[in-house]
C-alpha cells in the first residue's frame, strides 16, 4: 500500500500487515500513521488525498462551531483504534475552496474518502460509540484500493 507521510509528503510503500506496527517515513523519519487527526488545508490536500491507498475520514469543522469542539475529543480518540485509516481535520474557515468543493452546508461534517472519490457522509455532532459504529459501518460496505 501507498501511505503518504502527513509530515513531508513523501510516499511510502508499507505492506499492509505492517501498517498496526507504527511504519515511519522513509524520508522524514516521521510516523506514517500518527493515531491523532492530521491537518489537511488548500496546500497538502490534492497530493494527501490523491496518492494515499487507506481510507481517510475527514472532520471538516470550525472554530466557532460548539459541537465541533464537542466531537473534537471523541474524533481524537477514535483516530488512536484505527491504524488502517487516517483521520484528518479540515479548518473550513481557513480553507474555504476545500469547504466549497465538498459543498459543505453544516459543521461538523465528516466524510470518508477513498483517493478522491467520497464513499459517505454523516453532518452532525457525534460520541465516541456513535462515530466508530458509522465508521465501522462505512469500512464494511465500501471496498478501499
Amino acid at each position: 500500500m501507498i501511505v503518504v507521510c502527513p509530515a513531508c509528503l513523501a510516499k511510502n510503500r508499507v505492506p499492509q500487515e505492517q501498517l498496526e506496527a507504527n511504519p515511519t517515513c522513509g524520508q522524514c523519519k516521521e510516523a506514517l500513521i500518527p493515531l491523532v487527526p492530521i491537518e489537511l488545508n488548500e496546500k497538502n490536500f490534492s497530493q494527501f488525498i490523491q496518492n494515499s491507498d487507506l481510507p481517510i475520514l475527514i472532520d471538516l469543522w470550525a472554530e466557532w462551531c460548539n459541537p465541533c469542539k464537542m466531537m473534537a475529543p471523541h474524533f481524537q480518540e477514535l483516530a488512536q483504534h484505527y491504524p488502517n485509516v487516517v483521520f484528518a481535520k479540515i479548518d473550513t474557515e481557513n480553507n474555504p475552496r476545500l469547504s466549497q468543493a465538498f459543498n459543505i452546508r453544516s459543521i461538523p461534517t465528516l466524510v470518508l474518502m477513498n483517493k478522491t472519490t467520497e464513499v459517505a457522509r454523516v453532518s452532525g455532532a457525534m460520541r465516541s460509540q456513535q462515530l466508530k459504529q458509522w465508521l465501522d459501518q462505512q469500512l464494511a460496505a465500501n471496498t478501499w484500493s
